[in-house]
């Protein structure tokens, strides 16, 4: 109700199999998953959500220890709100997930990081000719950071660009978006010499 009232169009479903019978027929712009669910729960959906779709998934937990919260963002999601919550932070979570799915960044130039090459204008990464699938999150993180080679970029900051918000958020959606990308991009990412970790600082791109 509250998200009708913005102006949105929802469809409910109050189990996760329901939900995955419903996307087989909807390609919706946002996805909210409550953790707690009966049979599957959020995140085992979100999981097989991310094998064959990369919309965007904001997960609703009333649960705040450091590990649930990991665990929701390993499997998927972009952004998470711990409930008890207001209409108007979700609201405003919503609004920031749906910009940065939507936008067109305005590098139009390629980008070429060791054996990566970014296209911005076609949002896609290739990695010695082969396509790598990253989430739109991941892209824009990968894109922020590359845009600007050997610039660290604080979490604070990346929070801003990347995410949107206006005021400082949790550090761990910086954290675990990066370690989920250097899966992706980095050929040891134990040992990663694309997305680098500045101690004390932040993140950077290396190119040399």
């Amino acid at each position: 109700m509250a998200l009708e009232g913005e102006g949105y169009g929802v469809r409910t479903a109050a189990s996760a199999e329901e939900a995955a019978g419903i996307l087989e027929g909807l390609d919706p712009d946002l996805l909210i998953l409550d953790v707690m669910l009966p049979g599957k729960d959020g995140f085992e959906l979100a999981r097989e959500v991310r094998t064959h779709s990369l919309v965007p998934i904001l997960m609703l937990t009333a649960k705040t220890d450091t590990i649930d919260v990991v665990v929701g963002l390993e499997s998927g999601a972009d952004d998470y709100v711990t409930k008890p919550f207001v209409t108007k932070e979700l609201v405003a979570r919503i609004r920031a997930l749906l910009r940065r799915s939507r936008a067109t960044d305005t590098v139009a130039r390629r980008i070429t990081v060791g054996d990566l090459e970014i296209a911005p204008e076609a949002a896609s990464v290739t990695k010695k000719g082969e396509p790598v699938h990253l989430t739109k999150t991941e892209f824009k993180l990968l894109l922020a950071l590359a845009s600007r080679p050997n610039q660290v970029f604080t979490r604070e900051l990346l929070l801003q660009q990347v995410w949107e918000y206006d005021y400082f958020g949790d550090s761990r959606l910086v954290d675990v978006h990066v370690r989920r990308l250097r899966w992706k991009i980095e050929d040891d990412p134990r040992n990663p010499q694309i997305v680098q970790t500045v101690r004390g600082l932040g993140y950077k791109v290396a190119t040399t």
